[in-house]
Parts: C-alpha cells; sequence; structure tokens
C-alpha cells in the first residue's frame, strides 16, 4: 500500500470512530431524558379531571359567546350576512355599521383561536401530556393552570420568552 492510501484508510478509519462516540453520547443522553421524564410525575386522574372541568366549561362559555356573535352578525330568517340598508342609513351610519361589523368578526376569530387552544388542551389531557412545560419539561403549577387551563408554558419560560 503506498502512503497516500494508508492515511486515507487510517483517516476514515479516525473518523469513524469520532462518529461512533457522537452517536453513543447521543444515544446515552436520550437514555437520561428518558429516565428524567419517567421521574417527573404528572397530575394525578382527580387533578386531571378537575382541569378537563374547568376546560369544558369555559368551552361552553366560548360556544355560547360564538352563537351569540353570529347572531348579531347574520340574519336569523334568511341564515344570510347582515348587510347595511343603503334606504334608510345616513353616509355616517353605514361607516358606524361597518366598524361594528369588523368588530364582531374580530371579535369571533379571537374566540375561535381560544376554542382551538382549549381543544389542544384537551388533546394533551387524554395523550398524558398535559401539565408539562413544552420549553423545560417541568410541571406547570396547579395554580397557572386553574387560572390559564390551556397553558403550554411554565411561569419561568413564560417570563423568558417575554410574555406577560
Amino acid at each position: 500500500m503506498s502512503k497516500i492510501a494508508v492515511k486515507r484508510k487510517a483517516a476514515k478509519k479516525g473518523v469513524k470512530t469520532v462518529t461512533r462516540r457522537i452517536v453513543k453520547k447521543k444515544t446515552a443522553h436520550k437514555a437520561a431524558d428518558k429516565v428524567q421524564a419517567k421521574s417527573v410525575k404528572g397530575y394525578s386522574q382527580k387533578d386531571l379531571e378537575h382541569f378537563r372541568n374547568i376546560i369544558l366549561e369555559k368551552r361552553k362559555e366560548i360556544l355560547d359567546e360564538l352563537q351569540i356573535l353570529k347572531e348579531n352578525m347574520m340574519d336569523v330568517t334568511t341564515g344570510e350576512y347582515v348587510t347595511e340598508n343603503s334606504t334608510y342609513s345616513m353616509h355616517m351610519e353605514q361607516g358606524t355599521d361597518a366598524m361594528e361589523r369588523e368588530k364582531t368578526f374580530l371579535f369571533a376569530s379571537r374566540e375561535g383561536k381560544f376554542l382551538n387552544y382549549l381543544e389542544d388542551a384537551l388533546k394533551r389531557i387524554e395523550k398524558g401530556s398535559y401539565g408539562f412545560c413544552t420549553d423545560c419539561g417541568k410541571l406547570i403549577e396547579r395554580e397557572r393552570l386553574e387560572a390559564v387551563p390551556h397553558a403550554q408554558l411554565c411561569i419561568r419560560c413564560k417570563v423568558k420568552r417575554g410574555g406577560r
């Protein structure tokens, strides 16, 4: 074998060795993470049922509010969106009507978004991942979950992200 072939072979062998070490370290970290995740105990079934009831109550409130907003936006008899009647409205009133409609749509959009957050929280309860911070993996404080049942971050991580 030539010197170049020997160097190439040694270089390849060295790269394989380094690669193996990195892979071993990564699998060791994954195993440690699994052990750590198993050692962190979540909320009991009774607590999860308590949170589920809070979420379902808020969900019911949101659905009721969305129904009221829908009734304000739509004509109940025809099922079509309410439009201003130009024969009875003046120009300034039409602008006010349009602004009120936009505000109603904005409220409906926000309520729909909040409803999605609550639905995601219910899914996390079913999967068993509810109550754990998505950033640090620690258990979110009970008081926080009672105030904000769809929370995915503990207070510390929320503050780190710049949240209020």
